[in-house]
């Protein structure tokens, strides 16, 4: 299969990231020596000022960790309602909904994971690696064509606060392609906890400079202005919510494939339906399917529509919700599953829970695309001793106000609970969402770690899957494996709201050819045309050590302006 780019290999080290810019933050801090804990909080920084309409520097970033000696840690990086949330609020005064503005905002989460992952196992300070953001926010990078389309799109709602109006429609017109792109209020508000722990620095070292920068936060002036802001806008966010804030230290759903370990995020994101979309392919059996042909697309398909079932029924904040994550992935339940998994035939709806715990959901059979929000990107990293790492920050710049003077929006993440307080992702005060942005590590038979995601919503686990068994089952290099055609299902309530369903609802991307489609049209799935290329499909990026031939491998996915460099 031909790719348009070469998978990159170095002897040190490499990173990917989903803009170039940050992908050249993350390998300046390894080629200064810092770990990939550094270059990876370098990059995922920047990330939040180089997609701005896609990723906010206040919103989520989950995180996944693997260092040199096998030891794994996930700092969740998501934000809890407000304390004073009612937890009626949107059944009563909104009708259901989660609407847009200031009360989908939960805690913002993105610094302190940030900082966390620095304090924990990194070795430079906030300023190392928050330098690259503060240059590109205040001297500005170039307007790429996915930024431009994004912005135009939702043009009106990016107008109808005016502080986002400023940033993001300069003139009263969405940014062209090309023009520089400047957030002066942004690199400010950077450059204030850097100072604050510049000063911290030089009397108590990095550890009291990392804790004044947290401080200068969620403490600070930065939190008193956020607060003042939200709360006049009828928001429930406090003092007190930011100054207890510390993202939850998590453990890791790990399990064994073919030799190898897939490691995701736990059961408050929507990893652990990567692991058990897997689990349900192995036990299926697809050897002797040809890639992408029509029995392996449905059979593909089919486990996904599975897993995201169960998804639906089950995950939420293990703080609030009981998820059955054991019973999820063992032998028994993966079995019943895939008894109900017909190989000549899609299921005509989302499948029913077994577990006793779930409504199934009654979606309307649509004609139009669903809603898609091209929020989140993703960074992946290993160095030369072996550390590995994957983040995933997200939050997009539409749907919720600016902080005037700040330059950017609090975690408006809130729109992936249920407004139903009764859902195992419902609303209630200091439980956090149900979160999309996955993180996942695969920790092969031969000791190498690959450190991979993607953005995409709840495309983003079968992108995962479908790159991770291009490589592994099919043989292929890095970077054709992530540029193969690929599909998604969106058989299952999304993770957004209105939280539309479309049954038995396949897209395609189109480079797959018609005859593979139309089988898959006869066994029963609707069928939509993709491009031959699109966003749509995800933009997964990975690192892949290979100690056999003694080097790091990265590629990254052309869907978007993602970029890998090995050294």
């Amino acid at each position: 299969m031909f790719a348009t780019r070469p998978t990159l290999s170095g002897p040190r080290h490499a990173v990917s990231a989903g803009h170039y810019l940050a992908s050249t933050a993350a390998i300046a801090v390894l080629e200064a020596g810092g770990n990939a804990i550094d270059a990876g909080c370098a990059a995922g920084v920047a990330l939040g000022v180089l997609l701005p309409d896609l990723v906010n520097v206040a919103g989520v970033a989950p995180i996944m960790i693997r260092m040199a000696d096998g030891t794994v840690e996930t700092i969740a990086g998501l934000g809890h309602w407000p304390r004073a949330l009612p937890p009626d609020v949107f059944m009563r005064e909104h009708g259901g909904r989660i609407p847009n503005g200031v009360r989908r905002t939960v805690v913002p989460a993105a610094p302190d994971a940030w900082i966390t992952a620095l304090e924990r196992h990194g070795t430079m300070g906030f300023g190392d690696v928050a330098q690259f953001a503060i240059r590109y926010a205040g001297e500005g990078f170039a307007v790429y064509p996915l930024l431009a389309e994004t912005v135009a799109a939702h043009r009106d709602e990016y107008a109808q606060y005016p502080s986002n109006a400023a940033i993001f429609l300069p003139g009263g017109q969405p940014p062209r392609v090309g023009e520089r792109f400047v957030q002066a209020d942004l690199a400010r508000t950077l450059t204030y906890m850097v100072e604050e722990e510049r000063r911290a620095t030089a009397t108590g070292g990095r550890m009291a400079g990392l804790a004044a920068a947290h401080a200068a936060f969620y403490r600070g002036d930065i939190a008193r202005e956020i607060v003042r802001f939200i709360q006049a806008e009828e928001g429930f966010l406090s003092m007190d919510d930011l100054a207890g804030y510390r993202s939850r230290l998590e453990p890791a759903v790990a399990r064994a494939w073919r030799g190898h370990q897939l490691l995701t995020c736990g059961p408050w994101c929507q990893g652990p339906a990567l692991a058990q979309a897997l689990l349900l392919m192995e036990r299926a059996g697809f050897d002797g399917m040809a890639h992408n042909a029509p029995d392996y697309l449905h059979l593909l398909v089919e486990c996904v529509k599975a897993a995201m079932a169960d998804r639906e029924y089950h995950f939420g904040d293990p703080r609030f919700t009981t998820v059955p994550l054991e019973e999820l992935l063992s032998p028994a339940h993966l079995d019943a599953r895939l008894s109900q998994i017909d190989p000549a035939r899609a299921h005509p709806s989302m499948y029913p829970p077994l577990l006793g715990q779930g409504t199934p959901a009654d979606g309307p059979q649509r004609a139009d695309l669903p809603k898609v929000e091209a929020d989140t990107s993703y960074v992946a990293v290993v160095d030369r001793w072996g550390n590995a790492f994957s983040a995933t920050p997200s939050d997009g710049s539409w749907n919720s106000p600016v902080v005037p003077g700040l330059g950017l929006i609090p975690s408006n993440r809130g729109s992936q609970s249920r407004p139903d307080p009764a859902h195992p992702s419902g609303v209630a005060p200091g439980k956090r969402p149900r979160l999309t942005p996955n993180p996942a590590m695969l920790v092969t038979e031969d000791g190498g770690v690959m450190p991979f995601g993607t953005p995409g919503g709840d495309v983003q686990i079968q992108a995962m899957l479908q790159v991770m068994l291009n490589v592994f089952h099919f043989g292929m290099e890095l970077q054709e494996a992530i540029e193969a055609p690929r599909v998604a299902s969106y058989a299952f309530p999304s993770s957004f709201a209105p939280f539309d369903y479309f049954p038995a609802r396949v897209a395609v991307e189109s480079r797959i050819p018609r005859a593979t489609r139309d089988a898959l049209a006869a066994r029963g799935h609707e069928v939509k045309d993709w491009p031959d290329i699109t966003w749509l499909a995800g933009s997964v990026e990975a690192v892949l050590s290979d100690p056999k031939a003694g080097l790091v491998r990265a590629g990254a996915d052309p869907r978007r302006p993602a970029y890998a460099i090995a050294g």
